[in-house]
């Protein structure tokens, strides 16, 4: 108990001093810059593998004690270091994830389109437990997608989704007033029904955006019609079924993605598998997730998102996956 006296006194001293006392580090940070590990290979030729997971987004996660970035910021924080390094001639995303917004994944896809086409490197994605909706979505521009045996995939399309509470409004005699300055100024309000022309206008917004979805699949995946008619149902496919409509190229493992990358780029079978990461991991593998500290929450190798997703979740479009919304 004294010595947790002594360390508490000596940190409140150290805080209250400020900007007159060197500043004390006690944990890594997330403001800390990514660093180079390597977890296999001896070549000066790299591959980067870049780890995206959980629920796709654009904004940053707010922590106990950190806030982390997002899915977008971290990923993009990986491409650009990987960019103006010369020696990383391939990257692999290991996509575990649902999916997100539709903007973030947007976004991501883009970014990866334009990281290719900058650099003219290989990029390969390597699809994990689940690798849906807006995490196919950003593996689209990929120049091959490796499913894992037991990946489940797909899921082309977009989901809106719009919380209501009018029920519980009327059982606790709770009411809304609203002054708006056009017919659909307040559309989508939790706070009363949808109106039919509302839903007409919700659901031609969603197949827009769905029609996106699709399109980019014709483009990269080269499909023809029968099988975008089955992918538009918007249904998940474990691999086997994936491969059979052409969304994924191979089955295999972490491994077989990394040769493919090796393959594909023309780099030896010893070239380094590297990792950015902001903190060293002892006995790092393939097989880390974490790229920043997780202090304020246990680290996992597969995390959905589902603890925040439900609670959290705004209202919006979402190329996202999960059976909490069916």
């Amino acid at each position: 108990m004294r010595k947790l006296m002594i360390l508490m006194t000596v940190f409140l001293l150290t805080a209250a001093a400020g900007c007159a006392s060197p500043r004390i580090k006690l944990f890594p940070s997330q403001n800390d810059p990514l660093q180079e590990f390597t977890l296999d290979g001896k070549t000066s030729e790299k591959i980067l593998l870049l780890p995206i997971r959980g629920v796709i987004s654009d904004n940053p996660e707010a922590g106990l004690l950190r806030t982390r970035p997002s899915t977008v910021q971290e990923a993009v924080s990986h491409l650009r270091k990987a960019e103006k390094d010369p020696l990383v001639k391939a990257v692999v995303l290991q996509l575990n994830s649902p999916g997100g917004s539709v903007t973030a994944s947007d976004v991501l896809y883009k970014e990866i389109l334009r990281f290719k086409e900058r650099t003219g490197r290989t990029v390969v994605a390597a699809l994990m437990d689940v690798a849906a909706s807006g995490a196919y979505y950003i593996a689209l521009p990929a120049d091959a997608i490796v499913a894992h045996p037991t990946t489940v995939t797909g899921s082309v399309g977009v989901i809106f989704i719009r919380p209501k509470v009018t029920g519980l409004m009327e059982k606790i005699g709770v009411g809304v007033e609203v002054s708006k300055s056009g017919q659909n100024k307040d559309i989508g309000s939790p706070f009363r029904a949808t109106t039919l022309e509302e839903a007409g206008i919700f659901q031609a917004m969603t197949d827009q955006l769905a029609g996106r979805f699709v399109d980019l699949v014709r483009k990269h995946r080269g499909s023809d019609s029968a099988a975008l008619a089955a992918v538009s149902s918007a249904r998940v496919y474990l691999a086997e079924e994936a491969l059979n409509l052409k969304l994924v190229d191979r089955i295999g493992y972490m491994e077989d993605a990394l040769a493919e990358a090796r393959q594909r780029a023309e780099i030896p079978e010893e070239s380094k598998v590297i990792v950015y990461r902001r903190t060293e991991y002892p006995d790092d593998n393939i097989y880390n997730p974490n790229t920043s500290y997780e202090g304020d929450r246990p680290a996992v190798i597969l995390d959905t998102g589902l603890s925040r997703l439900i609670p959290a979740l705004p209202s919006g479009f979402y190329y996202l996956w999960h059976p909490a919304f069916d």
